[in-house]
């Protein structure tokens, strides 16, 4: 029983270790975000205490030199080319499907556990990684700064000919919400994270660009607000 509770512990601490570096990650605006990086730690340590545990339960003074997690560690390796499957680059340095891909490769950790007779550690991982995938960025978005709370939006704009590229550019940036409510008005604040001028055929011009929104700020609130933009006359937005 002392050596459940150990487990547990571990694999808490894990967890709260692994949120520590996707709450920096999430506040860089990075695509390894809170989640992937709880999942890694909560299946790396579980995979680590069942390689541990492993030796006293099956080596013994009948089987010195019995190995019995060399095969497992094939398969932890192995089984990461499922997980490249699954990521998809969807332009510029947005990501999606890290979180998949690492819960495909928990999925070998936990099924290593239950090979080797570990059934209590491998539930406790798997209500672990429920909470850290449903629970935890729930919890974020309720009680977490606003800046945890981003989503990028993908917006390509045809600007009218000889149309004030700059003048649009800084409007987009400094356009708050319309409420009166200040704290409000501040969680509508959009930021160009990345951006592309490219002339068109008709003395046009297009600007590529990937806008940083809060997660209450929709993809059809954007666009309305960017049509109401002087200068502008085609806009596409897209919710990456």
């Amino acid at each position: 029983m002392g050596m459940h509770i150990e487990s547990m512990i571990k694999l808490l601490i894990a967890l709260l270790f692994g949120l520590f570096i996707g709450i920096d990650r999430q506040l860089k605006q990075k695509p390894l975000g809170i989640r992937t990086s709880m999942v890694i730690s909560i299946a790396s340590c579980l995979v680590t205490i069942v390689s541990i545990r492993a030796f006293d339960k099956f080596s013994g003074p009948d089987h010195p030199n019995m190995d019995p997690m060399r095969l497992a560690a094939q398969i932890v390796s192995g089984i990461g080319f499922l997980g490249a499957g699954v990521i998809l680059r969807r332009g510029g340095d947005a990501i999606s499907g890290l979180t998949s891909a690492a819960l495909i490769w928990t999925a070998s950790g936990i099924g290593i556990a239950v090979g080797a007779g570990f059934y209590v550690e491998a539930g406790m991982a798997v209500v672990l990684l429920m909470f850290a995938v449903n629970a935890v960025p729930y919890l974020i978005r309720a009680i977490g700064p606003q800046k945890l709370n981003k989503h990028d939006v993908s917006v390509k704009i045809i600007m009218v000919p000889n149309g004030a590229i700059t003048e649009v550019i800084q409007k987009i940036e400094n356009r708050k919400g319309r409420s009166k409510d200040r704290s409000k008005e501040k969680s509508t604040e959009r930021i160009i994270r990345r951006m592309k001028i490219k002339d068109l055929d008709d003395g046009r011009q297009m600007i590529d660009m990937v806008l940083s929104a809060a997660d209450r700020d929709l993809a059809t609130k954007i666009y309305y607000d960017l049509k109401g933009i002087d200068y502008i006359s085609n806009v596409e937005v897209e919710q990456l």
